[in-house]
């Protein structure tokens, strides 16, 4: 994510200004502002600093809010990932939608490959954001009822050493191997588990 992010700043620094800011205490004002990744809450008298604040989510919302939408869908079996550039408001992932685009997964991407896919979708949406930032035509979002992930934690990456590769193979590909790496619990001790993929010829 750090690498997008200072790729897009450096591809367009010749025509806006633009800087990475880590931390909410240290935003001043602007035209817009990207909340990508941003786990502090930036309340509404800070947004009003700016023309707009966006933010970006992999799901077609209403439905899919919340935590880590795109390794929930994966789960669900599904390769076709919408992502959304939306507003940022106080309720969560509940703002008009600016913009969306659609990663198209094969099924056999591991959790890198996946976030590549990701970043470029978020890349394209903040071009489209600079090209939209003038004349914004925000559509609210639509009336179906919304529905939310939840937080992955640890116990989400465990595997069940009675079902095969093939059933859990998803699973397997959505593990970070380093944070949340898949494991296994087998008489009496747990295991780790850590995938990656093999060159062609192998």
């Amino acid at each position: 994510m750090n690498r997008m992010l200072v790729a897009w700043t450096a591809r367009h620094a010749r025509n806006h200004q633009t800087r990475i800011v880590r931390k909410v205490a240290e935003l001043d004002a602007g035209e817009l502002l990207f909340l990508i990744s941003c786990h502090e809450i930036v309340r509404a008298e800070v947004r009003a600093r700016f023309g707009a604040t966006l933010v970006i989510h992999a799901s077609d919302l209403p439905v899919g809010r919340g935590w880590s939408p795109h390794i929930w869908q994966i789960l669900e079996g599904k390769n076709e990932i919408p992502v959304t550039l939306l507003q940022a408001e106080d309720g969560v992932d509940s703002g008009a939608i600016w913009a969306q685009t659609v990663i198209r997964l094969q099924g056999h991407e591991m959790a890198g490959e996946i976030n590549e896919a990701l970043f470029a979708a978020e890349s394209e949406l903040m071009d489209q954001a600079l090209e939209l930032a003038a004349t914004p035509r925000p559509r609210a979002q639509d009336s179906r009822a919304p529905t939310y992930y939840p937080k992955r934690s640890r116990t989400d990456s465990e595997l069940d050493p009675n079902k095969t590769i093939a059933e859990q193979f998803d699973l397997l590909r959505v593990c970070d191997n380093d944070r949340y790496p898949a494991f296994f619990r087998f008489r009496g001790h747990s295991y780790i588990v850590k995938i990656e993929k093999g060159s062609d010829h192998e």
